[in-house]
């Protein structure tokens, strides 16, 4: 589990995270969920990142990146990988008292995932304009569910869009080389 206290090893070493965004603020995590989505593309995923944070706490209580490819499940969403890590963390299927950071609006697997969970918020980063369901295509948060969670967008979107985008051009130049070769 990573935790508040040694998330240092989640940012790459970058201790100094607090001297750019206050810490417990919606953008230290989402930097952290951003610093997550990077591990991604080690494994030629698709570069999405999610944490949870306990909100009393404040502390870190799992991590996730995609791992669709990797583990040949079409459920390996960060999401729903960092949901199953905080639900093991607390011996627990039921998550009211977290937040669930995510660098790309979720899908509706996810989303779905998120509300019965029961996670009391969730945020994040970029916009998903083909799948997202908390706005772009659908609001399934906005259904009449027994629980609610509060959404926020946009939390270091620009961050977050650049990375996905930074992906997928660099996966297309590729598949113009191996046509050349």
């Amino acid at each position: 589990m990573i935790l508040a206290e040694n998330h240092h090893l989640l940012l790459n070493g970058n201790s100094n995270i607090s001297d750019i965004y206050s810490q417990n603020s919606d953008e230290y995590y989402m930097y952290s969920a951003i610093e997550t989505a990077k591990l991604s593309r080690l494994y030629d995923e698709v570069p999405i990142g999610s944490i949870i944070v306990c909100n009393s706490t404040g502390n870190i209580i799992s991590s996730a990146h995609n791992q669709t490819i990797t583990r040949q499940q079409t459920c390996s969403h960060a999401e729903i990988l960092a949901i199953t890590k905080a639900c093991d963390y607390f011996k627990n299927y039921r998550l009211p008292n977290c937040s669930i950071y995510s660098t790309l609006e979720p899908c509706a697997m996810c989303a779905g995932a998120i509300i019965h969970a029961r996670l009391s918020r969730l945020i994040f980063g970029a916009w998903d304009y083909k799948t997202g369901m908390c706005g772009s295509i659908l609001n399934l948060f906005e259904n009449k569910t027994n629980h609610h969670t509060t959404i926020k967008s946009g939390v270091l979107e620009q961050e977050c869009k650049e990375l996905l985008q930074s992906f997928f051009k660099q996966k297309r130049i590729n598949k113009k080389l191996n046509k050349i070769k």
